[in-house]
Parts: C-alpha cells; sequence; structure tokens
C-alpha cells in the first residue's frame, strides 16, 4: 500500500509556483475544443477525418480520440492528474504527427509541413513541460500533495 501511495504522491507532485498555470490553460482549452468539435463536425474533424487519413473503424476511433481529449483537457484545466492526463494527449500528438504531417512533409515538403504543424509542435512541446514539472500551485494536484495522509 505504501509504494501504491508514493507512486501516487510522486505522480501528482509538482512545483509550488505559478509557471504551469498558462501552459495547463493553453493545453486544456485546446484539447476540450478539439475533442468537442469532433463530435460537432464529424465530417470535418472527426471519424470523415479518421477515414480520410486511413484508419479503420473510423467513427470508433474518432469518438474514442474525442472522448481522450475532452476529458484529458478537462484534468488538465482543472489541474487534476496532470501527469497522468498529459499522456493519452502526448500519444494523441504522436499519432497525429506520424499519419499527418510526415506524409505531409513528404508530398509537400518541409515548409508546407512547417506550417501545418504549428499546433502539433507547440501542444507535444507544452504536454512534455506539464509531464515534467506538474500542475503547479493553482491546481488539485497541489491541493492533494498538501493534504496529509
Amino acid at each position: 500500500m505504501k509504494t501504491i501511495y508514493k507512486l501516487f504522491s510522486l505522480l501528482i507532485s509538482t512545483e509550488s509556483d505559478y509557471k504551469s498555470l498558462i501552459p495547463r490553460i493553453i493545453v486544456g482549452l485546446v484539447f476540450l475544443s478539439e475533442g468537442i468539435q469532433k463530435f460537432l463536425f464529424p465530417d470535418l474533424v472527426g471519424a470523415g477525418r479518421f477515414v480520410k487519413i486511413g484508419f479503420e473503424n473510423a467513427a470508433f476511433l474518432a469518438n474514442f480520440v474525442a472522448c481522450f481529449e475532452i476529458i484529458c483537457g478537462i484534468l488538465i484545466l482543472a489541474g487534476l492528474l496532470t501527469r497522468i492526463a498529459s499522456v493519452p494527449l502526448l500519444i494523441i500528438m504522436g499519432t497525429a504527427i506520424v499519419t499527418t504531417k510526415i506524409p505531409k512533409l513528404i508530398n509537400d515538403g518541409f515548409w508546407t509541413m512547417a506550417h501545418d504543424s504549428r499546433t502539433d509542435f507547440a501542444m507535444t512541446l507544452l504536454l512534455i513541460f506539464l509531464i515534467i514539472y506538474g500542475a503547479g500551485k493553482l491546481s488539485i494536484d497541489s491541493k492533494i500533495q498538501k493534504t496529509p495522509v
């Protein structure tokens, strides 16, 4: 039991400053918005997009990804389990880069890919930042961390 508590404490540990607040707001809002849009505009950014990329079971995958984007986006905004919530989003970003940006690099060249991947690049770096530094002082993780057991 102590090992589980230590692991949980490590995962929610966070810096006692405010440097993670703006990255958390940016990442949380972008992923929350993207997840919602997959349901609102399925032909454009949801299942239709997944079909265009070439995924089998596109409707299921689009909804699955959308749910993760919404749930993890909310968790990051609240600063609850921030490091854990960042991992699935980092996997989503890696998949997006491999399935859409690398083909763009091959077919359209570096500058087109660089232009089209600026958000992916920024989100990936911000997620890595959150995994390293945690949620920061204004977070539920910080409140849990200070709660004596």
